[in-house]
């Protein structure tokens, strides 16, 4: 997990400088093998690419239907500060329903086309958010939006009353 973190971390790093730095000279050097001589001003960073990418690989960010919660500071950020509201799912790998409910609630989020988002958040490594929200039995999941918690249910739904539940979330 932490080697995920550490991926993502690098890879927003080196996105950040895609979009910020032009691309960099190349250095005309008066040899073949001297390339690994040249000041280092003329060579760009390690993540900076030698060449643009092809437009098929723009580079524009993409909202993803449901991410995993690292940690209470990756709460804060994705859910809490959020411009759109979250759904959070508190679920546990154990729980039969909720194995059932977690791909409903992608569906049901996934039709309102980037409207809404989904935040999975697991009881057992992160019993500290669960104990904040009153969380009691699983699956339990509460709408959050713009940091305060809208509407809440417990159990396991079917996908007409999911369709209900995210509509009336994001004001439809």
């Amino acid at each position: 997990m932490a080697q995920r973190l550490l991926f993502r971390r690098v890879w927003t790093v080196a996105t950040r400088e895609l979009r910020q730095s032009p691309a960099p000279t190349a250095a005309v050097a008066s040899s073949s093998f001297c390339t690994s001589f040249q000041p280092s001003s003329n060579r760009g960073s390690f993540l900076t690419p030698s060449r643009t990418l092809p437009p098929s690989l723009h580079l524009t960010p993409h909202r993803l239907v449901s991410f995993n919660v690292q940690d209470h500071d990756d709460f804060t950020d994705r859910v809490i500060n959020s411009e759109l509201p979250v759904l959070v799912d508190f679920h546990a790998q154990w729980c039969g329903p909720c194995k059932i409910l977690g791909p409903r609630l992608e569906k049901a989020i996934a039709k309102q086309e980037g409207k809404v988002t989904m935040a999975k958040v697991d009881i057992d490594d992160h019993t500290d958010l669960a104990i904040e929200y009153g969380v009691s039995a699983v699956p339990t999941v509460i709408a959050i939006r713009g940091g305060d918690v809208v509407a809440q249910f417990v159990g396991i739904k079917d996908e007409d009353q999911l369709d209900s539940f995210v509509s009336t979330v994001i004001g439809q």
